[in-house]
């Protein structure tokens, strides 16, 4: 199961940080993501984290967000900064459930288990 939080609305340029608790499957061993899906647009991956911690972001986000793990508390963190309004979306956390792909957000089909989603609001 993942949980996420710490949604909500902000103005242009503000800060936020979402969580995803999670539980159920051995999550100090996946490479985990965040994702995020816009009215009317598809979901679309934008960051990852392996199980050493290397990340890696999509351009749209890269230097403005930062995605981190805690493998003692089973959370997964995403440190959102200058937020803009094309930001405005639903945000997903999830565990990649197919190998053979690298954890990369280039790699979306290999994600397979998700959390029910957080909403935020930039305005």
């Amino acid at each position: 199961q993942l949980v996420e939080s710490g949604g909500g609305s902000v103005q242009t340029g503000g800060s936020l940080r979402l969580s995803c608790t999670i539980s159920g499957f051995p999550y100090n061993d996946y490479c985990m993501g965040w994702f995020r899906q816009a009215p009317g647009k598809e979901r679309e991956a934008f960051a990852t984290i392996d199980r050493d911690g290397i990340t890696k972001y999509a351009d749209f986000v890269e230097g403005r967000f930062t995605i981190s793990r805690d493998n003692a508390k089973n959370t997964l963190y995403l440190q959102m900064t200058s937020l803009q309004p094309e930001d405005t979306a639903t945000y997903y956390c999830a565990a990649r459930t197919k190998f053979g792909y690298s954890c990369s957000p280039r790699y979306p089909m290999a994600f397979g288990y998700w959390g029910q989603g957080t909403q935020v609001t930039v305005s």
